[in-house]
């Protein structure tokens, strides 16, 4: 179990920090929005992170990667919460990555992560079908077809996926929607024929995408791991990506803090500081301790990725559960305390909290975790 980072991770965040903010500041995410840039995210500097390391750092060596592992990984993804910084680090090194390295042949990997490694190619988790997160909740139909596969069905909240050079889709070889067995992974090619995406902008200006499958061919050897049995493989990135993402999540909901700090010491009502009002100290108190607690919750949850210690699921809901009350309260609190101005597009506070919102539904929303947790736990 480790609660803090050690120097390398420490000093990978603080490079990661300088240089988020200098190339990506929320200003930049506003221009993304306000272009309406066609990707969603800067080509340029996703390929000066991949130059940094940042698409390889948790690949193996032998596909070369760096091999540092999701402490660092989650070190990155901190700081470019703080920025808002939208990139295929998520989509691409967290989730499609993660079900490569979990479950792919050796011919799958070698075909993607040197690919993946120096940004040239990004991926993305096709898995959702309905509004809520249900993850066994599959029925897109794979259906065997001469050497290969069809499939069937449509996929939603693709995160992504307008984009993504290839997909990795959780498809259903056998079974009923809500059952675990039967479930397959496939990687198929974004713009194979069949497959029609429809992008879509989020209130975060973050991309998703509706995708429908229409008798998509794929070879056999499309199939990732075991035919109807890539639950285990998706289940474990999941979590992966849960834990990464409330690693983002506490970076955001700190920078929102540290804002509003600010603007408390600053601002006068009735010719003395709001940061003076007691009822004020004692809100911004409880959203510290809440803050303190969460990076203590985020920091176990990674090091238990690279421990491979049992329980990873637990911790994956608990970390998931509490960063989406926290950033929840967090935002809430900064838009309050800074005033009418607070929900003006002008103030960059507003994007956090809608980056919040997005971000407390992505893998799960604060419901789905405590119950989750809560069944792990026997009850």
């Amino acid at each position: 179990m480790s609660l803090v980072f050690n120097e390398e991770q420490r000093l990978l965040k603080d490079t990661a920090k300088e240089f988020l903010a200098s190339s990506a500041p929320v200003e930049a995410l506003r221009k993304l929005r306000d272009e309406k840039n066609e990707l969603g995210y800067d080509k340029a500097l996703w390929t000066q992170m991949a130059e940094l390391g940042w698409a390889s750092i948790v690949l193996p060596e032998e596909y070369d990667g760096l091999d540092f592992g999701f402490m660092g990984l989650g070190a990155i993804i901190e700081e470019t919460g703080r920025t808002l910084t939208a990139t295929p680090l998520f989509s691409t090194v967290v989730l499609g990555a993660s079900v490569l390295m979990l479950a792919g042949s050796d011919a799958q990997k070698q075909a993607t992560l040197p690919s993946i490694a120096v940004g040239e190619l990004t991926l993305a988790l096709a898995l959702e079908e309905s509004n809520h997160h249900d993850p066994a909740g599959v029925a897109l139909a794979a259906e065997k077809s001469g050497d290969g596969y069809t499939l069937n069905g449509k996929k939603t909240f693709v995160l992504d996926g307008h984009s993504a050079d290839k997909l990795i889709v959780v498809a259903r070889t056998s079974g009923v929607a809500g059952e675990t067995n039967g479930i397959s992974l496939f990687l198929v090619d974004g713009n194979a024929a069949g497959v029609t995406r429809q992008r879509t902008i989020m209130a975060d200006s973050r991309n998703t995408a509706n995708i429908d499958f229409d008798n998509v061919q794929v070879a056999a050897d499309a199939l990732i791991g075991t035919e109807g049995q890539g639950w285990d493989a998706l289940n474990t990135t999941l979590d992966r990506g849960r834990i990464c993402l409330a690693a983002e999540m506490l970076g955001g909901a700190e920078e929102c803090f540290n804002r509003t700090v600010e603007y408390l010491k600053d601002r006068k009502q009735f010719g003395v500081k709001i940061g003076t009002f007691q009822a004020l100290q004692h809100r911004a108190s409880e959203m510290y301790i809440e803050l303190q607690l969460s990076k203590s919750v985020v920091l176990d949850a990674l090091s238990a990725i690279d421990e491979n210690r049992p329980g990873l699921d637990q911790m994956a809901s608990l970390a998931k559960a509490r960063l989406n009350d926290v950033y929840k309260l967090v935002t809430n609190e900064a838009v309050q305390m800074h005033g009418g101005i607070g929900v003006t597009d002008e103030l960059e506070i507003g994007f956090f909290l809608k980056r919040a919102r997005v971000a407390m539904q992505i893998l799960g929303d604060a419901g789905f975790h405590r119950d989750r947790y809560a069944t792990l736990c026997g009850y």
